[in-house]
């Protein structure tokens, strides 16, 4: 029986007996199996050596004058707990056994035995070793990588206790306290949406994964000084075991502050630049509008149509200007300004009233299917704003003689308004695009279409600052329905 087939690792192991015999006759067969053996006479004796040299399995009498096996086994999963031991002794009935076990006992070997029953029992406690050699070096090279990781990690246990982190978990967090291991999250912070999406992946049923995230402030919304703020985002994701139970929570926090820097650099270039052209482009459109109405004289109908498609074009340019100043309100925090308990039916009614004339333009059906509807906290501004930008593009995207058709119903504690046409449709790869800013889709037959590209974007950041949501459902060819959720006024 092979004890080592790696021939370049020797394991060191130390007997301890008062039987000369038995120290003698366990070094001799275990050092033909390349094995680095030392041996004491009795406990204490053992003790000390195991407290100079690491030994991987230490086989002990559990009868000794002095220090006895039993103490010996306790001292050395307290000193050594990567130490594999085993008990030797004479008296193995069921009860020294079952309490060498409890002390920290791998296995025990009873007096008389032979050879082979020793290099059996030894054989398993190499494994062991191994195995736990390996343990030991996977995690030291996780914590290597975990280290020096930019973002900061965070690992907790299902009860919320901290079971791994980096460095730069530390730093961002600002904490500067003793060491977390096997701490409660709140020593390390209070953040209340990090607490929240923790206990969201926690909550979790067994089997099922997600990923949530949020933006967490480590200074409390106050900056160490103003040129120096600090944004994050944490992203939790469940830690499983192989049955799909929730043992705990992965989460990766990462410093996003020059994105958000940026991107406020961004809005404030483009909020200066719509507000300084929108006052010339008015003012070239009242100069248009004087040329065609004849007060500056008389106009060649060749002239006049040259100015009206200026007109029309300098007019696209101040509706792009418009919404991108309403972008720009959107992202300063400003779209919600005067919340009112409001029925969105009246809305929707005069809006339906609004644009019926530009739908019979196009032959197209307009109706609102009427049902009552409790009432919600919302700024009437904004609502009409969401929804004549969904009928307005309802009828530039439904061909003449198409239908639209404005609902609402009631699901939970949420008031649903679906605007559903029967237009042009958008591409399946094309959806989860449409709320970006600026994008727009474009099939052979909506090509031609003008538009920005910024009415979903907005209608968008107008549902969500009211904490509502908005989604669509389209196939191409077949129409379009766009679903905005906000919630009941309680």
């Amino acid at each position: 029986m092979v004890l080592v087939k790696d021939q370049a690792y020797q394991p060191k192991i130390l007997v301890i007996d008062d039987e000369r015999r038995i120290r003698e006759g366990c070094s001799k067969i275990l050092k033909k199996k390349k094995c680095l053996v030392d041996v004491a006479g009795n406990g204490d004796v053992g003790l000390e050596m195991i407290a100079e040299r690491h030994y991987d399995i230490v086989l002990t009498d559990l009868m000794m004058p002095g220090t006895g096996g039993m103490e010996v086994v306790s001292k050395v999963r307290e000193r050594s707990p990567d130490t594999v031991v085993i008990v030797i002794t004479g008296f193995a009935t069921l009860e020294h056994s079952i309490e060498a076990m409890k002390n920290g006992a791998f296995d025990f070997i009873p007096k008389p035995f032979t050879p082979d029953q020793l290099r059996v029992v030894v054989s398993k406690a190499l494994r062991m070793t191994r195995t736990l050699q390996d343990i030991a070096t996977e995690k030291s090279r996780l914590k290597t990588i975990v280290n020096y990781l930019a973002g900061g990690i965070l690992v907790t246990d299902k009860e919320k206790n901290i079971i791994l982190y980096n460095p730069a978990l530390l730093r961002m967090l600002g904490y500067e306290g003793n060491a977390l291991n096997d701490r409660p999250l709140s020593d390390l912070t209070t953040d209340e949406r990090l607490h929240t999406i923790i206990n969201g992946i926690l909550d979790l049923k067994e089997g099922e994964f997600k990923t949530l995230s949020a933006e967490i402030d480590p200074q409390g919304g106050e900056a160490t000084s103003p040129s120096s703020p600090l944004f994050l985002r944490a992203q939790a994701v469940p830690f499983q075991s192989g049955s799909g139970e929730i043992l705990g929570s992965v989460t990766i926090i990462d410093d996003i502050t020059h994105l958000k820097l940026m991107d406020q650099m961004k809005s404030d270039f483009v909020s200066m630049v719509s507000h300084e052209i929108r006052s010339p482009l008015t003012t070239v459109l009242s100069q248009i509008k004087i040329l065609l109405d004849g007060l500056a004289g008389e106009l060649a109908a060749k002239q006049a149509d040259i100015l009206s498609r200026m007109s029309m074009k300098i007019n696209g340019l101040v509706e792009l200007s418009n919404e991108l100043l309403d972008l720009s309100r959107i992202e300063a925090g400003l779209i919600v300004q005067d919340r009112k308990e409001l029925q969105l039916l009246d809305i929707l009614s005069e809006l339906v009233q609004f644009f019926q004339p530009r739908a019979r333009e196009k032959n197209i059906s307009l109706r609102l299917k009427k049902t009552n509807l409790p009432v919600i906290s919302a700024d009437p501004k904004n609502m009409e704003e969401v929804f004549s930008n969904l009928i307005t593009n309802a009828l530039i995207y439904t061909p003449e003689g198409g239908e639209i058709t404005v609902t609402g119903e009631v699901k939970g504690d949420f008031v649903v308004i679906n605007v559903t046409d029967s237009g042009y449709g958008i591409p399946t790869d094309e959806v989860t695009r449409i709320f970006e800013r600026f994008y727009r889709s474009k099939t052979e037959k909506t090509r031609n279409i003008i538009g920005t590209g910024l009415g979903l974007p907005i209608v968008k950041s107008i549902v969500e600052a009211h904490n509502g949501t908005v989604n669509v459902k389209s196939k191409e060819g077949a129409g379009s329905t766009f679903y905005v959720r906000l919630p009941i006024k309680n």
